[in-house]
């Protein structure tokens, strides 16, 4: 893999938007429906590429009223699961060999989830694409906003986000438009808080992962102590504990 992971600026350089919209919120048992990957230089768009699949499963219809894609559209022009999964994984790894961050909103469950189809249809893992490293460097703006804002009351969501660092999100959970959405999230906070624009990739990504898990901890915590003493919140990122061998769940 191409070694950039020492230069700074990492907000300036290439960031690769990554969003999946899904059948469901389990990423160990939910099926990729759309994927995109956008790349972006400088603040530019230089390429977008999107995929429509046929999960295999039926969409509940729970989540085709959010991203807009019933089963009969997915079955009649969506491509195979195992195809689609193959070439976001390709995709992904062949920018990581680049240099590039990738960039999602909420990583661990877009990650964890494609990480499941892999394994699903017996498709090498991205660590063992990546030569053993779990992933290449990521960014996902919903770990950093709650590390460095981490007092401020409201929602999380993407939609939200966009609102508190000026980003417009015209089509919400249209997965092209979430992965350029947290990607200029994702410059916002680094041109917002110069101590997280002066990390490395490497130093970045590392961060995120204490972040993440100070956050789990403390949530897990806070759910406990309002009544649901068995709750557990996963603290890995930027793939969640559960999948975070190649092997199959």
């Amino acid at each position: 893999m191409e070694d950039r992971h020492g230069m700074g600026d990492w907000h300036g350089g290439v960031l690769i938007g990554f969003d999946l919209e899904t059948t469901g919120t389990e990423p160990g048992e939910s099926r990729i429906v759309t994927a995109a990957v956008v790349e972006v230089r400088a603040g530019e768009v230089r390429d977008r590429r999107g995929w429509l699949a046929d999960p295999g499963i039926p969409i509940p219809e729970g989540a085709s009223a959010i991203h807009g894609i019933s089963t009969e559209r997915a079955v009649a022009e969506g491509r195979p699961a195992r195809e689609v999964a193959d070439e976001v994984a390709r995709e992904l790894v062949e920018h990581w060999r680049r240099g590039a961050v990738v960039v999602a909103y909420n990583a661990a469950f877009d990650l964890t989830l494609l990480t499941a189809e892999l394994a699903r249809h017996g498709l090498p893992s991205l660590a063992e694409r990546l030569g053993g490293m779990e992933t290449g460097p990521v960014a996902d703006p919903l770990t950093i906003d709650r590390a460095v804002d981490r007092y401020r009351r409201g929602k999380r969501t993407l939609e939200a986000v966009c609102g508190v660092y000026g980003v417009t999100l015209d089509s919400a959970h249209d997965a092209g438009a979430d992965a350029l959405a947290a990607v200029q999230v994702a410059r916002a906070i680094a041109a917002r808080h110069p101590q997280v624009a002066a990390l490395t990739p490497a130093a970045l990504h590392a961060r995120q992962g204490t972040w993440h898990e100070r956050w789990a901890r403390d949530f897990q915590s806070y759910l406990r102590r309002q009544g649901t003493p068995d709750a557990v919140i996963d603290t890995a990122w930027p793939l969640r504990s559960l999948l975070a061998s190649p092997a199959p769940a």
